[in-house]
């Protein structure tokens, strides 16, 4: 990209991180903004005078792109540190999302999807988070119009479910069931609608295998390859859901997931905590995306972050809302993560830091990048990359 005369924004001053290939760190540099794009990022020896509409001051300041919360739950935004709350009264029943985040969904209106929606966004971009990837909710329309106001960029859901299994004890509310026919119907057109936004646009969602029939899973997985958009799902949460696919299937459910055909870089599968060695392979194999969320992964099982990442599997860091994580600070995670990595894995191999502040800022941003799908556009401050930075 030529460097323009006349640019939007020029920061000058400021030590850059660029989360390049090479990790380069330049200090006292420049960074050029025109359209939306970065067209210079470097020192400031590199380029003479350059008008610009906005000339931003950014010595003893850090530069360094934006961060991507691969996992958020928008609708569960006004729910933040109720569970704690109610813990105090007595045992929280097991698992969250079916007996207290999916009901208080059920009973939202699309006004309070949007207030979540213009709340949630708003925190992310104070905590440095740049683009979202919601995990799937109710009115998506509404989480889409909060986006677009808040300036944010991101990727919209609709929690979809179509098979009404009794587990724990609890139904799913009936206003978060569809048909199969319908459920497919709506994830196509909410894609279709958002199609064209430069900011913000819509996935497919699969709430999960217990509550999604194999011919929705199948479906919804044709859908999106033929639309080029991601499926949203969660995958080896927990220990119910693997006993649940080996009752029910007779195989572990990323197994059971390759027998639908469902597998491949259109499925981004939260949380993957629970897997077994052939289910790693299985995500390096279809080339899947997935996301850790340090708050909750370490109380599931023993996360395969480390030898994913080193696997080059797309994964990236999310908070998993503020309802269970109580936080959208994704430097708060990437905390997280480096503490529950020291205990996982370098107390068994006596590594005392099996992985760098560094690497997890690293998956925060270039993973995350890659796994919402755009890896060549975001996660790294380079001349012709979109400029989401902080």
């Amino acid at each position: 990209m030529a460097l323009p005369s006349q640019a939007d924004i020029v920061i000058h001053g400021c030590d850059i991180v660029t989360m390049n290939d090479a990790g380069d760190v330049i200090r006292d540099g420049v960074i050029v903004i025109s359209n939306g794009r970065l067209a210079h990022v470097g020192p400031r020896t590199d380029i003479g005078d350059i008008a610009a509409t906005t000339m931003i001051d950014g010595r003893g300041r850090i530069a360094m792109p934006g961060m991507i919360d691969a996992h958020v739950h928008t609708a569960q935004q006004l729910l933040r540190g109720k569970l704690a709350e109610m813990s105090r009264l007595g045992p929280l029943r097991n698992p969250p999302w079916k007996n207290y985040y999916v009901p208080f969904e059920a009973l939202l209106d699309p006004e309070d999807i949007y207030l979540s929606g213009l709340l949630a966004y708003a925190n992310m971009i104070m905590c440095g988070t740049t683009c979202f990837a919601e995990a799937g909710g109710p009115h998506p329309d509404e989480m889409a119009r909060a986006a677009v106001e808040t300036g944010i960029r991101g990727f919209v859901a609709l929690t979809t479910s179509d098979l009404n299994t009794s587990f724990a004890g609890r139904d799913m509310p009936p206003s978060m069931m569809m048909t199969t026919d319908e459920a497919l119907a709506r994830n196509i057109a909410l894609v279709e609608r958002w199609r064209d936004h430069a900011r913000v646009r819509a996935w497919m969602s699969l709430r999960q295998i217990i509550v999604c029939s194999p011919t929705l899973i199948a479906g919804m997985a044709d859908a999106a390859r033929a639309h080029g958009v991601k499926i949203h799902t969660h995958l080896a949460e927990g220990t119910y859901e693997v006993d649940y696919a080996l009752e029910q299937h007779g195989k572990r459910p990323t197994e059971y997931l390759n027998d639908l055909g469902a597998l491949g870089p259109h499925l981004h599968c939260a949380h993957s905590v629970i897997l077994s060695a052939e289910e790693v392979d299985l995500y390096a194999t279809h080339r899947m995306s997935a996301c850790h969320c340090a708050f909750g992964n370490y109380g599931i099982g023993v996360p395969r972050l480390q030898e994913m990442w080193r696997r080059g599997v797309d994964i990236g860091m999310g908070t998993d809302g503020a309802a269970s994580a109580f936080t959208l600070d994704l430097f708060q995670v990437a905390h997280a993560a480096r503490v529950g990595q020291a205990a996982a894995i370098g107390h068994a191999y006596h590594q005392r830091v099996p992985m760098s502040g560094e690497d997890l800022l690293r998956i925060a941003t270039r993973g995350g990048a890659r796994a919402v799908g755009m890896g060549d556009e975001l996660g790294c401050l380079e001349v012709g990359r979109r400029a989401d930075l902080i």
